[in-house]
C-alpha cells in the first residue's frame, strides 16, 4: 500500500479546503515545490497534486506550480483538478506527471472519459467523490444522480491506473476515513482502488492496510502533525 502525501494547490499556495469547501481554507505554504522535496526526503515515492483553482475553472489553473515540481524529477506525480479535455491531460502528460486524475468530465460525459482511459492506457485515474453514497462532481459543489458503487462498475471495464475514492464527509475532517465504503468498493472492482480522506494517525494506516486499497492519500494530517509520513509509511508495510 503506497502512502501517497497530497499538495492542494490555490494561488499557487499548499492548502486545504475542509470537507471541500472554499471558504474554509487552511493554508500550509507558499512554496509547493519545496514540500514536495521534503515529502521526498520523508520517503514517499508519489505525491498528489489537486489543483483547486483549475476544479472551479473547469481547467488547469497552477500549471506553473505543477510544472516546476515535476522539474525535480523525484517524485511520481498524479495530477487533478478542472481537467476535463484531451489538450489538458497531454499538457500535463508532457510535463512529466505519471497519471491525471478525472472526475466531473468522467460522470457527465462517460463516453468520452471511456475514449480518453483507452487512448491513455494506464496513464488516466477516476476520481470518484463520494457524498454519502452518490456521486459527487464539479469540485465537490454538486452531486450527480448516480451511486458510487454503480459508477465504478462501468469505469472498471476500463485500462485505469486507479480509481481515487474519496468520502467528502471525511475530507480534511481528521476524523478517520470511510472502511466500510472503501472495502466495499475495493470488493466491488478489479482496478486498484486509493484512499482519501479523513486520516489522522497511523492506526487509520493500520486499519485501511488489510483491506485491498492499494493506496492512501494523505494530506491535513501531515500539515497539522498528528501523523508524520515516515511513520505512515511503516504502518503501511
Amino acid at each position: 500500500m503506497n502512502v501517497i502525501p497530497a499538495i492542494d494547490l490555490r494561488a499557487g499556495k499548499v492548502v486545504r479546503l475542509i470537507q471541500g469547501q472554499y471558504d474554509r481554507q487552511i493554508t500550509y505554504g507558499d512554496d509547493p515545490a519545496e514540500q514536495a522535496k521534503q515529502f521526498h526526503a520523508d520517503g514517499a515515492q508519489w505525491l498528489h497534486v489537486v489543483d483547486l483553482d483549475g476544479a472551479k475553472a473547469g481547467k488547469p489553473v497552477n500549471t506553473e506550480t505543477i510544472a516546476a515540481i515535476a522539474a525535480l524529477n523525484l517524485l511520481r506525480i498524479e495530477v487533478g483538478g478542472g481537467i476535463r479535455d484531451e489538450a489538458s491531460i497531454r499538457q500535463l502528460l508532457d510535463m512529466g506527471v505519471t497519471r491525471v486524475i478525472i472526475g466531473t468530465k468522467a460522470v457527465s460525459d462517460f463516453e468520452w472519459f471511456r475514449l480518453m482511459a483507452e487512448k491513455f492506457k494506464g496513464q488516466i485515474v477516476l476520481g470518484l467523490d463520494a457524498r454519502d453514497s452518490m456521486v459527487a462532481t464539479h469540485g465537490w459543489l454538486q452531486d450527480s444522480k448516480q451511486t458510487v458503487l454503480e459508477f465504478a462498475a462501468q469505469a472498471d471495464k476500463l485500462p485505469l491506473a486507479a480509481i481515487i475514492y474519496t468520502d467528502i464527509a471525511k475530507d480534511g475532517m481528521l476524523s478517520g476515513p470511510n472502511i466500510e465504503r472503501t472495502k466495499s468498493l475495493v470488493e466491488a472492482v478489479r482496478t486498484p482502488v486509493i484512499a482519501s480522506g479523513g486520516v489522522r494517525e497511523v492506526d487509520d494506516i493500520r486499519r485501511l492496510a488489510p483491506i485491498g486499497v492499494a493506496g492512501v492519500i494523505v494530506g491535513r494530517s501531515l500539515y497539522e502533525g498528528t501523523l508524520t509520513l515516515p511513520d505512515a509509511i511503516a504502518a503501511a508495510k
